[in-house]
Formats: C-alpha cells, structure tokens, sequence
C-alpha cells in the first residue's frame, strides 16, 4: 500500500483519515511555532497504521522529540524513520540521525503502525520539544476489515517497467526442505515465561516467529520439569514447533573421569543406560504434553570443557547409533553436533546402515565451520537423506568490555555486526542446502528479546534488535517450504537473495550489505501475483511494512541499503 503522509494530503483508500493539524506560537521555546498533521492512514479491525508530518514554523531544529497521549487503547507496534517509545498513554517519538534537522519553514515525516481496543481517537494535543500545539481533530469512520498490505513513505515505481527483471525465482529448481529457525532455552539457568515464549514463537505484531526451540537434558531427572511450561506454550502457542533436546553430560557415575565436567567418555557397558536415559527424558516429556521431535546424542562430542560435556569420537557415536539408537523412541535421533560440523564425527554414522537407520538429523555447530570451509552442502548426508541442522552459534563481539549498546535499538555496532555477520551466516547456512539455523540462547541480552541486565540496557522479554533481523527469515521462511532457484541480474548483484516456496506462497529473503539502496527491483514470479508483502529490518527499522507494486508477474521494490528484507507474493 502507498502511504500517503504530506500536509493536506487525500487517502485513496478504503482506510480512514483522521487528520489533527494545529499551528500555533508558543512562548519560550527553541522553536517559534509548530504544525503537526496526525493522520490514520489506514485502519481495520483492532489495528491502524499513522502517519505524522511537523512542520516547525520558526527557528531550526537540530533535534526534535514529539510527545503527545492517547486517550482509548491504543498501542504502537512497529515505527519507521523514528524512534518511537509508549509508556501507558504517553508516546514520545525521536529523530534518527538522518531525519534529525528541520530547517525554517521544513518538515520531517514519520510513521507508525498499532492496536487498538474500543476506539480510536486521534490525539488533541502535541508537543514539539516540550512546546505545545493544539487543536481539534475528527472521529474516524466504520474501520474496513482487514489490515493494510505495506506501509512507506517512497513507494517504488508504478506499474513495474519492462524488460528484464533483476530476480527471476525458479521454481523448477528445488533444494532443501525448511525445518526452521530458532534458540537456545537457557542451558543452565532459569525458564522463559510464558510471555516471553510467546515473543519469540508467536506470528503476530512484535513476534519473532521461531519454529525450533533447543533445550538441554540434564544429566540428573528431577531437573527436567525446568523448562516444561515454555517448551509447551511453544508447542501450542507457536506454528509447527518442533523441540530439539541435547544432553551436554551423562551422569557422572557412568563415565571414565566419574564427573560431568571436564569431557570424560561414557563407560560402554552403559550404553544401554544412557540409552533409557534418553528415552525417560522423552517419555517423561511426551507425558507433560511436549513432544520432543529430535534428541541429539551429544552436544559438542569434540569439546571437554570445565562445564558439563562428554568426549566421544565418530566411531563410538556410529557404534552407540547402532546398537542403542532403536531405544529412544518417539523422536528421531541426530548425531552428534560437532563444534564445527567436524564430518570425522558423522561420517561414520553415515556410512554406516545400522547406525544411519536409527538417526534422523545431522547436526554441527558453527564455530569455525567457516573458516574450515564446512558452511557448505555436505553431500554425505544429502546422499543419505539426512537433513544438515546448524545447531548453535553465539557470535557478539559488538559489546567489547561491556556495554548497554544492545538496548539500543539503532547502535550501528550492533547493527553492522548482526547483518554482516550473523544473518550473513543464516544466508549463507540456506545456500549450503542446511535444513535449519538455531542460534545461542533466545533470551540475552545480546540476542532475541533482553534479558534485563542492567549492564546492557536490555529490557526482560523485549525484542531486540538482533531478533527482528532474525525473524526476517524465521516468521516468514515457515518448516515445509522449500528453497528455489532465482537468477540475479547486474543491478540486482549486491544482494544476496534466497527464494523458497510453501503455503502457496513464494517468500524472499534479501539481504542488502552494500551501502547504497537498490531501488526498483523487479522481482519475476513464476506465476501472476495479486498481493505482495514487503517487511524489512534496517539499522533504524524493525519489521517495518515496505511499499510493493504488482503486475501480473512481476513485483517491484525497493530494498534500503544496510537492510533485510523479506517480500512475500502471493498468487
């Protein structure tokens, strides 16, 4: 959907308008006077989208911030080109650094969308830089029924031009099948809440979409009631959730160094042990109402550290596969998560047909695997039908000695850092035909939602921004899809695009690294589209709406430099 936000503007739309324009000269401020268009650009059912011009009528501004309260239910979701913050009834919207100056007599637009409950009327009262302007405003008409496609403030050209396109999808070409994105409950420490589970599995507003949820088997049972309750409401609350358990020690009784620190190996003749110590924890899961889909054999059988871990090699893990894999049941078994996908782990395994009949999963992790040139199609596993899970990765070097930059939600070093090197990765992951991507801990303060340190400035529960740039693909790229082909033209060479297919649908996922934006990209659909959605996450956005124009076959966009995209068609 275009957005329409400039003064006096009228909205062809089946939307609402409520416009609130004041101007007045208020004394002792930095400004002499100020105007304010506050305009429901759209509306349906329990949510509207806003858009917001000031006009400053005196002196410049080199920073402004505009305060105004709602006075019926509403809420703010999501924001474009400010910064913007609720507490109860009060919002405040900020400038970002490239909307920040409003010469004499100039503007600066902004957007928003929300909720609302019962009704809602716009603001009366607005103050720029603590001066207040004042006016009237008109109720909105009947609100229409459904949400509008894609807010923006520069829509791309119209209708998309002729000749070739810069991405041309190929559905004939399929690759992997999509298991899913997703974290890490903590390993040692305390459960998501119930709320905090629903941020990051759920699919609405200022939700993240996960579909995978990693959780640890202790080596000691009466610890395994810890995380039921999130592990549950990620299964009923969440889409097609799948459970991936990992044990990081056997009891230390069963082991060659008699502790659970420090690696040691598991003694053979309790195998059959470790075996029904699997299986119970499954049962005992299965039995509260948490199916654990995959339960892996070891976490990081190549790492013997002073926390809890267990020393295995490739061929005792093929071994235990074989002769003990068939006791664990109600799941499927992965091998074995080598720190960096180690294939001296898993090709015995593979190789193997007892020990590869009772496996379902390859895992590893990706520390390293780069740099070992192992972030690539593992054509083992592939010939085996064994799908490739990236099972964990942790990467933030942003911080350095510590910092509150995570709570930031526009610092550039946490930007620059979880577009070029983690989503970088999760790009890179999809082409390398890798079945999912499951990062770190989902709760931290250098993650998905804040962990409240205050150290870092990161709020408990609340999305950062690592998780929306991660839920670029995790909300959208749902388990099933498969990936496709596509071909890029010149223009479209500095983003890295992957396409997959599902739902009747066709989603993309692009990533913009450069530093200049791609406008007017034209996207080929293999087939007539009639509805394009377009999100994207920037250094100054998160999950924010993005204007589409549609013809036929074709979709055009612009994609921001700096940014991850995600564009939906649908036919």
């Amino acid at each position: 959907m275009r957005r329409l936000g400039l003064l006096g503007a009228t909205l062809v739309s089946t939307g609402a308008l409520v416009l609130a324009t004041v101007a007045v000269a208020p004394a002792g401020a930095a400004a002499a006077g100020c105007s304010v268009n506050y305009a429901v650009s759209s509306q349906w059912q329990g949510g509207f989208g806003a858009d917001v011009t000031i006009t400053n009528l005196g002196d410049a501004l080199t920073s402004w911030s505009l305060t105004w309260s709602y006075s019926a239910g509403q809420t703010v979701t999501q924001a474009w080109n400010t910064t913007l913050t609720q507490n109860g009834a009060a919002v405040t919207a900020r400038n970002l650094s490239y909307n920040g100056a409003i010469a004499t007599n100039g503007t600066v637009a902004f957007g928003f969308n929300g909720t609302w409950t019962g009704s809602n009327p716009a603001p009366v009262t607005f103050a720029l830089n603590g001066v207040t302007c004042t006016g009237g405003t008109t109720p909105p008409s009947t609100p229409p029924s459904t949400p509008p496609s894609s807010p923006s403030s520069s829509p791309p050209s119209s209708p998309p031009p002729a000749g070739a396109a810069d991405i041309t999808v190929n559905n004939a070409t399929r690759y992997q099948t999509v298991d899913g994105f997703g974290a890490a409950t903590a390993i040692w420490g305390s459960a998501w809440s119930t709320a905090e589970t629903q941020t990051l599995v759920g699919l609405g507003a200022n939700q993240l979409g996960l579909s995978i949820v990693r959780t640890g088997i202790s080596p000691v049972s009466g610890e395994w009631s810890t995380h039921v309750n999130a592990l549950r409401t990620a299964k009923t609350y969440g889409s097609n959730v799948k459970i991936l358990a990992s044990p990081w020690t056997a009891p230390a009784e069963w082991k060659t160094n008699n502790s659970r620190t420090n690696g040691g190996k598991l003694r053979t003749d309790y195998y059959d042990d470790y075996a029904n110590h699997l299986n119970s924890y499954v049962q005992q899961m299965r039995a509260q109402g948490v199916t654990i889909d995959v339960t892996s054999v070891q976490n990081e059988p190549d790492w013997h550290p002073d926390y809890d871990s267990m020393d295995w090699s490739g061929t005792e893990l093929r071994d235990f596969a074989c002769s003990q894999g068939a006791r664990v049941l109600n799941t499927r078994l992965m091998v074995a998560e080598a720190v960096n996908l180690n294939y001296g782990y898993t090709d015995p395994t593979l190789n193997d047909a007892c020990a590869r009949t009772n496996i379902g999963y390859i895992g590893g992790h990706l520390y390293g695997t780069e740099t070992a040139s192992r972030l690539a199609p593992y054509p083992l596993a592939a010939q085996n039908n064994k799908p490739v899970w990236m099972t964990e990765w942790n990467f933030h070097e942003a911080d350095g000695s510590g910092s509150n930059i995570w709570g930031n939600p526009s610092n550039l070093a946490v930007w620059n850092e979880t577009l070029d090197t983690v989503i970088r990765t999760v790009h890179r992951s999809m082409e390398a035909n890798w079945s999912a991507y499951i990062w770190w801990y989902g709760k931290r303060f250098y993650s998905f939602i804040g962990d409240g340190e205050a150290a870092y400035g990161t709020t408990a529960g609340a999305p950062l921004k690592r998780g929306y740039a991660f839920s670029q693909y995790a909300k959208y790229v749902r388990p099933g899809y498969q990936r496709i082909a596509l071909a890029k033209s010149t223009k479209a060479a500095p983003l890295e695009v992957t396409a997959y297919q599902g739902d009747g649908r066709i989603t993309l996922v692009i990533l913009n690294r450069s530093t200049s934006a791609v406008n007017n990209a034209v996207i080929q659909a293999p087939q007539t589209i009639t509805r394009a959605e377009h999100v994207l996450t920037s250094q100054s956005a998160n999950a924010a709406g993005q204007p589409t124009t549609v013809s036929g076959g074709r979709v055009t966009v612009n994609v921001a430099a700096r940014s991850v995209s995600t564009i939906v068609l649908t036919p």
